[in-house]
């Protein structure tokens, strides 16, 4: 029986932008939410509709409308196709949410393009114009396209989802420390990711804010300030949706059964075109740095030899492919070892933990909390907030602070 989903009436309804917005992980989103709405899909893999979230009173699924950023111009019917193509979405889905995705590629804007980043052939020309503008002006752009959205459909509250490609890594500068240092920076038109200044809009346009990608986005610490100073929630970095996954679930039982792990190497290939960004070193830093930095505080074993290894393989389009040798040894000096294969789709496994966490931070803000959403993190390969790796202990914490919020 497919499970369809409802909202009270006249329910507050809730914006949802996606920058990335033509990408392959919004298409799945925009889709699956229309397949939810129609009763063709089960809600398989979204997490907030499990029984513990119950009662929580988060945005209903029917009540979200989607809007977004994104520098290209290819039409979403055809990264839709291309996910027929490749068995992801079904065809029926696609031709019955023809309507919804139009009306929502009706809401998509010319969005901000990374200075390291030379853009593609389907570039918007829109974008190309907008990136000689200063900063303080793509801002403002940014902000007059958030606060249209949610004056034009009614909205109660904005949520914006970064899920662009990854970013050329950056060193730390001294004007990311504190927030007078960076608003003076802007002033003097000094140049920052884009990530940066779309989680700056955000909370200037008193937005919540998920960052589902390695990008720096809100986690430098001016714009923790800021997000504190707006009563803004937000939370990132980098989606857990696979390998790494895996691997917060595994490594802590190696350390609870005392066995030692020598080395854990991993081999990840995915094609699409986050596959062709990461293709290129200084954008597969960062995305390396997130998959590496967690398993030796996972093991509290400094002497593991870890090793992560990413290839764009373009025929594999959006199905992501990971390999792990993990050497360890037991009693008697014995050395063993385990392997594990994880092959899915990149897009479907991020999908619906867009939704969960949309679905989170705006009902954080709702309840007055603002600042880094630490209970987030067992979404993410770095969490903001920090703490623990291990993902028992970071759901557990989800779920203290959801029947926190159940029970005020």
């Amino acid at each position: 029986m497919k499970h369809k989903t409802s909202a009270p009436e006249a329910a507050p309804r809730t914006g949802v932008w996606l920058v990335g917005a033509r990408g392959a992980i919004s298409t799945c989103v925009v889709y699956g939410v229309h397949g939810l709405r129609e009763g063709l899909l089960e809600p398989t893999g979204i997490v907030t509709e499990t029984a513990p979230f119950q009662g929580l009173a988060l945005a209903p699924l029917d009540g979200l409308v989607f809007g977004g950023h994104d520098v290209c111009q290819r039409e979403l019917s055809r990264g839709a196709l291309e996910l027929v193509r490749q068995h992801i979405l079904d065809p029926d889905l696609v031709a019955s949410g023809a309507a919804y995705a139009h009306a929502y590629e009706a809401r998509l804007r010319p969005g901000l393009l990374d200075q390291c980043d030379t853009g593609f052939a389907d570039l918007d020309p829109r974008t190309v114009a907008l990136s000689s503008q200063t900063p303080r002006e793509q801002i403002a752009a940014v902000v007059a396209d958030l606060e249209a959205f949610r004056r034009d459909n009614q909205l109660s509250s904005v949520v914006v989802v970064h899920l662009a490609s990854a970013e050329a890594a950056r060193e730390p500068r001294p004007e990311w420390n504190d927030l007078a240092a960076f608003e003076r920076s802007l002033d003097a038109q000094v140049s920052h990711p884009a990530s940066v200044l779309y989680a700056y809009a955000a909370f200037r346009a008193r937005c919540s804010y998920v960052n589902f990608t390695p990008n720096l986005g809100s986690s430098i610490p001016a714009l923790r300030e800021y997000a504190r100073q707006q009563g803004c929630a937000h939370c990132g970095n980098d989606g857990k949706t696979g390998e790494t996954l895996v691997k917060t679930v595994l490594a802590p039982m190696f350390r609870q059964r005392a066995l030692r792990v020598l080395s854990w190497q991993g081999y990840n290939m995915l094609g699409n075109r986050d596959g062709a960004v990461l293709a290129d070193p200084a954008h597969k830093e960062l995305k390396i740095r997130h998959k590496s930095d967690l398993l030796k505080e996972l093991l509290d074993d400094q002497r593991v030899h870890g090793h992560v290894a990413i290839d764009y393989v373009p025929s594999l389009d959006d199905w992501k492919t990971a390999f792990d040798y993990i050497h360890f040894e037991g009693f008697l000096g014995a050395k063993m070892s385990l392997q594990f294969t994880w092959q899915g789709s990149d897009s479907a496994l991020a999908a619906p933990l867009v939704l969960d966490l949309v679905r989170l931070v705006e009902c954080a803000q709702r309840h007055g909390e603002a600042g880094e959403l630490a209970a987030t993190a067992p979404f993410f390969k770095a969490p903001i907030a920090g703490g623990s790796h291990d993902f028992a202990a970071q759901f557990a914490q989800l779920l203290d602070w959801a029947a926190r919020l159940r029970s005020n």
